[in-house]
């Protein structure tokens, strides 16, 4: 894609994308990293990589057995 623009048209692009990241709200990464972590410990206890999947509830779980006779 960028093969065929000219360099005016891909330096247009950075500077419309340039234009759209300077309107962001930027925040300290101490106050979002604490938020962060405080979400995650609050939703640990429903979180099933953390306490485990049940066993009726696991769809991965073969249903049935192999019996050889």
């Amino acid at each position: 894609m960028a093969q065929d623009m000219t360099e005016k048209d891909i330096l247009k692009m950075q500077i419309d994308q340039l234009k759209k990241e300077v309107t962001l709200e930027r925040q300290m990464v101490s106050k979002t990293a604490k938020e962060l972590k405080d979400y995650i410990e609050s939703m640990a206890a429903e979180d099933p990589l953390v306490k485990g999947v049940p066993e009726d509830k696991n769809p991965f779980k073969e249903k049935g057995g192999c019996i050889i006779s």
